[in-house]
């Protein structure tokens, strides 16, 4: 079996100005918004925005859907954490929360083969490393490249990621910022995600065709709309 190449998922956001909307929000043409009524809510409203131009307003594509989101809640990306106010949660692995901040929609991925030409297909051996005293932190890899010492979720074991969408996470194996951040399906008898967004199969499907040209996925809950007045629809 040909090895999967590792899929790097750390990408490094703009700083943004105090004139401006936070990277890579600024620049998008597509938006999806989660929104969790508490800091603590394990689900989560999703809705579809697009504009024609950065200077255009944000039109809804489609009424909101009810997601999946972190079994704790959510908590503030490693990226944005110096957006947290006190006694609001920083990310950290294993924390089960959902990271707060604006990201990257990135490939689809699959078990099978798809028509999308840049569509991840997971196989027996396709892990996403969680381990933060390795190198490999933060990416989809093949357990061969990485060895059995490596910790990482076995990606095809695991039911829920049938279908999915890669998310351009940032994060810091130093302070263990938290991994393998994914849109998935959400299965049934699911009561929270380990930190990642999940929908049901038909939402998530659409979802996919929606990101093939670009989008960003901004976590929020409502307390901190109010603080990215004027970016968000």
């Amino acid at each position: 079996m040909r090895p999967i190449l590792a899929a790097l998922l750390v990408i490094a956001p703009a700083a943004a100005s105090a004139e401006s909307c936070p990277a890579p929000l600024a620049a998008a043409h597509k938006l999806v918004l989660v929104t969790a009524t508490t800091l603590a809510s394990s689900t989560a409203s999703l809705q579809r925005f697009t504009r024609a131009s950065l200077q255009s307003p944000w039109l809804a594509d489609g009424g909101p859907t009810t997601a999946l989101i972190g079994r704790n809640g959510v908590a503030w990306g490693y990226a944005f954490r110096r957006m947290a106010r006190p006694g609001e949660p920083i990310k950290t692995e294993g924390d089960k929360r959902a990271p707060i901040g604006f990201y990257r929609l990135g490939a689809s991925f699959g078990f099978t083969p798809s028509l999308r030409q840049d569509q991840l297909r997971i196989r027996a051996d396709t892990v996403c490393v969680d381990d933060a005293s390795s190198p490999a932190y933060n990416t989809i890899t093949s357990r061969a490249r990485i060895g059995s010492e490596v910790h990482g979720e076995n990606m095809a074991r695991v039911p829920y990621y049938r279908h999915g969408l890669l998310v351009d996470y940032p994060t810091s194996r130093a302070a263990r910022g938290g991994s393998c951040i994914f849109v998935h399906l959400w299965t049934p008898n699911n009561k929270g995600t380990g930190g990642c967004v999940a929908l049901p199969e038909p939402q998530l499907i659409s979802l996919q065709r929606f990101a093939e040209s670009g989008a960003v996925l901004a976590i929020l809950p409502h307390q901190a709309l109010e603080r990215f007045k004027g970016c968000l629809p």
